[in-house]
């Protein structure tokens, strides 16, 4: 333990995900001093429809907050300043006055504004909407959400229009309770997964907020992702911490897994997987429905990524788990999978919620395809894992055919400390697949970026000289056995669109 007259500095990064919350302070190097995660409950009031209690986020977030500060500092660390990171396009809705949701939280995952998308389309808005945000109309992304809720909540719109309510994803939320309303804010990065953002113009666009019926008064001010963002409020955390970082999710892993310069690309596996290729400062427009994004904004510049969206990697694992009870913990999929005959031709396709980049078909549902008399749990725990490893193909096709050339892809989350689907992930690629070392990289990620708001490191490209590779997997699979099973994966997948 370091003396008390000798604290060293430490930074506490808060990850906000899709299915629990975690506090973990990092010291300078990286290296992870404490942890604290509390799991919480999904809401499912419809099919296709996934809410939040943002009552239950905010309670699990203050308390690993807490229990993490509290370690850190038995370690002899000091807490300096602090990062936050997000489960992105999750979208809340608050009163200024009171602090209090009118509504749950929409959860990127929900679908049930497919029909309004759809009447967007239909009506010619998709190439306007594509041309300033980068994304394509669909459920996933927060505008149509913010629209459901003032539509729905009684008073709602006109509450908003009068100011008195206030849109955040979850980060805004989260940075608007930690300084008790001081600062209603948003980093660039959640700022463009909203689909009111332009991208060129880094500001909110009138002629977006006029489409998707939004009032501008409920919106957060949009900042830098490293700088002051403002200052816990004493009473929340037992102390007043600069709050210096903030990004979205997955920008804050591919900063977490130094993908900072063109053309380097991670995929991190989590409730979803979402694939980052970093194309400099040159937004990319997709061909192949691919999504152009926000990678980070610094000093008012940003960089920026084309990204693909698998709505559920992590979450089929779970479903295996909590849905049908083949397995008790998810740590027991790899052994299951492994005892899998290899010929048996079974796939799953995982569209729960419809299925996201680069098919868009948020009416499509799930399906195992190929089952006979000697299939059971083994042969359906392996497609569940392969299931994440083609739609990764999926993604990596659409990223070649936008021109990305890279040959490796860095991988991080859950399910990564799985060797056999990180092999089966190599095979069906045909690339490369590279481990870190610390596979904490989305709350590194925004770690990284409150010690570079507060002064700790010099610039971004730091990142690169704490990161390491772990382990690498090389494709090995046969190349008929690859042909053979992606065709077999391609005829799912056209079965849940018929």
């Amino acid at each position: 333990m370091l003396s008390r007259s000798r604290k060293a500095p430490a930074i506490l990064a808060i990850d906000q995900g899709t299915t629990s919350s975690r506090a973990m302070v990092f010291d300078l190097q990286g290296q992870v001093a404490a942890l604290a995660q509390e799991e919480f409950n999904q809401i499912y009031p419809r099919p296709g429809w996934v809410e939040h209690d943002p009552e239950v986020i905010w309670a699990t977030v203050l308390s690993t907050a807490r229990k993490a500060i509290k370690a850190g500092e038995a370690k002899g660390y000091e807490i300096t300043c602090l990062g936050v990171t997000n489960q992105r396009e999750t979208t809340l809705v608050w009163d200024r006055q009171t602090g209090e949701p009118v509504h749950n939280a929409i959860v990127w995952q929900d679908r049930r504004t497919g029909e309004a998308c759809a009447k967007l389309e239909a009506d010619g808005a998709g190439p306007m909407v594509a041309g300033k945000t980068g994304l394509v109309l669909d459920p996933y992304f927060s505008a149509t959400k913010i629209g459901w809720i003032l539509d729905t909540v009684p008073g709602a719109r006109k509450r908003a229009e009068a100011g008195k309510l206030a849109f955040g994803t979850v980060e805004s939320f989260l940075i608007w309770r930690l300084t008790k309303g001081k600062r209603h804010i948003t980093d660039a990065t959640n700022a463009s997964r909203t689909s009111l953002y332009d991208l060129e113009a880094q500001d909110w666009d009138g002629e977006l907020l006029r489409l998707f019926n939004i009032p501008r008064a409920i919106l957060p001010e949009v900042v830098d992702c490293a700088g002051d963002l403002g200052v816990t409020d004493k009473s929340v955390l037992g102390k007043a911490i600069p709050i210096t970082g903030a990004a979205g999710d997955q920008q804050a892993a591919a900063i977490g897994q130094a993908c900072l310069s063109p053309g380097e690309m991670k995929s991190t596996y989590g409730t979803g997987a979402f694939m980052i290729l970093n194309t400099g400062g040159t937004r990319v427009t997709s061909h192949n429905r691919l999504l152009a994004t926000t990678a980070w904004r610094l000093e008012g510049k940003s960089a920026f990524a084309l990204e693909g969206s698998v709505l559920s990697a992590g979450a089929t694992i779970q479903w295996l788990r909590d849905g049908l009870g083949l397995i008790s913990r998810a740590s027991e999929v790899e052994a299951l999978a492994a005892s899998a005959d290899p010929d048996a031709p079974v796939y799953l396709v995982p569209a729960f919620t419809g299925l996201g980049a680069p098919h868009w078909k948020p009416e499509a549902r799930g399906l195992i395809t190929g089952l006979t008399r000697g299939a059971g749990r083994a042969e359906i725990a392996r497609a569940a894992l392969e299931s994440t490893a083609f739609q990764t193909h999926d993604l990596l096709t659409a990223m070649r055919a936008d021109g990305a050339q890279t040959l490796t892809l860095k991988v991080d989350g859950g399910m990564v400390a799985n060797n056999a689907f990180l092999q089966r992930l190599a095979d069906i690629c045909d690339l490369e697949v590279v481990r870190p070392v610390n596979t904490e990289t989305t709350a590194w990620g925004a770690a990284f970026l409150a010690g570079l708001g507060a002064g700790h490191f010099a610039s971004i490209t730091e990142a690169a000289s704490l990161w390491k590779a772990d382990q690498r997997f090389a494709p090995a699979a046969d190349p008929g056995w690859r042909t053979r099973h992606l065709a077999g994966w391609a005829d799912a997948l056209r079965r849940t669109t018929m």
